[in-house]
C-alpha cells in the first residue's frame, strides 16, 4: 500500500538520532562485510472475545456503569467530565474481563452507555458492541517498519549496529503533531537493547498517524523484538554460526547496564540505580530455555527450532519454538518452550498462565493478525476477516520454565512480556526449517509461495 510504501521510504533514509555510541559510519566502512534487513508488522486489533460492553444508570444525581474496564478511575472521570458531574457522584463497578489488552482500557463504550442513558432520564442502558463496531473503531496497535544495519569483522562479529524504527505513535492520538515515537516507545527494545556492539546509532524517522493508535499487549516492544532478534539470527546465519551462541556473543558478558547511558529516559518510570539492565540475567533466561528445549537436537526434515530473547517490563524472557512446515508450506507448531525471569514469584501458576496466553497470542501475531484500510475505512468486518489464533494452529505443547527470583530485587511484570520473543523465534524456526526468512508479518501464506 502507499502508507506502508510511505514508512519504507522514511526508513532507508537518516531520520532523528536518539543514540549514538561510538562512530558506526566509520566502523561500518571498515567492516569485512555490511548486512541490512527490514521488517513489518502491520496495525493489529486486540480482537478480545468480549467486545467493548458497558452498563450505565443515573438516579437522583448519580451515575453508577458496570463495565469491563481497565482503567475505572479513568473511566469514573471521563464520564462524569461528559455528563457533567461531579466524579464523586459516579460509581463504577468494574465486572471481568473477556480479554483487554489494553483496548479496554479506552472508555469510549462507557461514554456512550452514559450519553444514552442520560437521554431516557437515567434508565438503565447497556451498550453492547458487535464484532464489526470493534474491530471499525479500535485504538488499533501501531504498524511499523525496521530497518537495521550492521558491519561484522572476518569473524562475522558485530562491530555496527544501526536501527531505524518507524512507526506512528500512541502520543498521535492525544497530540495530532506528534510524528516521532515517545521515550517510552523508544524504551521498548530499540534504544535500551544492551548488545556488546562499540558502534551503534539508533534513528527514529518520522511517521504520520492516520488512525487511532494505543495500547496493546506488549505495545511497541513487538515490533522491536521482531526486528532485533530476526537481524541476530540473520547475522548467525551469515557467520555460519549457531543462533543461541551467536545471540549469547551479542549481548556480551554478564554486567549492570544503566538505561541512561543506552539513551534511555524513559525506563519503565522507575530509577535507573535501582532497574539497571542485567545481561546477566538475559543470558540466563537464553541459556536456561536452550537447555529445557533440547537446543541442539536432530529432527525430521521440514522442522527446526528458533530462539529469540527479549527484555521488557523489567523482567527476562527468552524462548525456543519448534517450527514444522510440510511439503504444502502448512505450518504447525509441536512445541514452545520459554523461560522467564521477573524476579520473585509469588504466584507460579500465574506466571504460567500468563506466558501460555502471550505465547498464543504471539504465535497469532505472527502467523494471521493484521488490520488494512480501503478508501479510509477498516477493511476486516469480523473473524472471517481478522483471524485469531484458534486450537488447530496453537502450539501443542508450551512449557514455561520459571527462574527463581531474589525477593530483594525489584519483581517485573509477566502480563506483557511473554509476547515479543514469540514472533521472532517462530519465524527463526521457520527457516532452521526450510530456508525460507520471514520479515513482513503476518506470515499468513508466505510458506505456500
Amino acid at each position: 500500500t502507499a502508507f506502508k510504501a510511505s514508512l519504507e521510504e522514511s526508513a532507508r533514509k537518516p531520520g532523528k538520532v536518539v543514540r549514538n555510541d561510538g562512530d558506526f559510519d566509520a566502523a561500518v566502512a571498515k567492516a569485512a562485510r555490511r548486512l541490512d534487513a527490514e521488517y513489518y508488522i502491520p496495525h493489529l486489533a486486540h480482537a478480545t472475545m468480549e467486545p467493548p460492553a458497558a452498563t450505565v444508570r443515573i438516579t437522583n444525581g448519580k451515575c453508577e456503569v458496570w463495565g469491563c474496564f481497565q482503567s475505572p478511575q479513568g473511566t469514573r472521570d471521563v464520564v462524569a467530565k461528559r455528563l457533567g458531574m461531579s466524579a464523586d457522584d459516579v460509581t463504577v463497578h468494574v465486572t471481568l474481563l473477556g480479554g483487554g489488552f489494553g483496548r479496554k482500557s479506552k472508555p469510549d463504550f462507557a461514554i456512550e452507555a452514559a450519553v444514552l442513558s442520560k437521554a431516557v432520564d437515567g434508565k438503565p442502558v447497556k451498550v453492547t458492541w458487535t464484532r464489526d463496531d470493534d474491530l471499525h473503531n479500535s485504538y488499533y496497535h501501531t504498524v511499523s517498519v525496521e530497518h537495521l544495519e550492521a558491519g561484522v569483522d572476518a569473524q562475522g562479529k558485530p562491530i555496527a549496529w544501526l536501527h531505524r524504527s518507524v512507526a506512528p505513535t500512541i502520543i498521535s492520538t492525544f497530540n495530532a503533531e506528534a510524528k516521532n515515537e515517545a521515550p517510552f516507545e523508544l524504551g521498548m527494545g530499540v534504544i535500551n537493547v544492551p548488545f556488546a556492539i562499540p558502534n551503534v546509532r539508533i534513528e527514529n524517522p518520522e511517521a504520520i498517524a492516520h488512525t487511532r493508535i494505543g495500547w496493546f499487549r506488549s505495545v511497541s516492544n513487538i515490533p522491536h523484538a521482531f526486528a532485533v532478534q530476526s537481524f541476530v539470527a540473520e547475522l548467525a546465519a551469515a557467520a555460519g554460526r549457531d543462533p543461541k551462541d551467536f545471540l549469547l556473543e551479542v549481548i556480551g558478558p554478564a554486567r549492570q547496564v544503566s538505561p541512561e547511558t543506552l539513551g534511555d529516559t524513559w525506563n519503565h518510570g522507575e530509577s535507573p540505580e535501582r532497574y539497571p539492565v542485567d545481561t546477566g540475567r538475559l543470558r540466563r533466561v537464553v541459556e536456561t530455555v536452550a537447555r529445557q528445549a533440547g537446543w541442539g537436537r536432530k529432527l525430521p526434515k521440514g522442522r527446526g527450532l528458533g530462539i529469540a530473547a527479549h527484555y521488557s517490563f523489567v523482567s527476562y524472557i527468552a524462548a525456543v519454538v519448534e517450527a514444522a512446515v510440510d511439503d504444502k508450506g502448512q505450518l504447525t507448531i509441536p512445541r514452545v518452550d520459554i523461560a522467564v525471569d521477573c524476579g520473585a514469584t509469588v504466584n507460579p501458576d500465574r506466571v504460567r498462565s500468563q506466558m501460555e496466553g502471550a505465547c498464543v497470542m504471539g504465535v497469532g501475531v505472527a502467523t494471521l493478525e493484521g488490520i488494512s484500510f480501503k478508501g479510509g475505512r477498516v477493511e476486516q468486518d469480523n473473524f472471517n476477516a481478522y483471524q485469531v489464533t484458534r486450537m488447530a494452529g496453537a502450539p501443542r505443547e508450551i512449557r514455561v520454565h520459571i527462574i527463581p527470583g531474589d525477593y530483594s530485587k525489584p519483581m517485573g511484570g509477566v502480563g506483557e512480556p511473554g509476547v515479543p520473543p514469540i514472533p521472532p523465534a517462530l519465524c527463526n524456526a521457520i527457516f532452521a526449517a526450510t530456508g525460507k526468512r520471514i520479515r513482513q508479518l503476518p506470515i499468513r501464506d508466505q510458506l505456500k509461495a
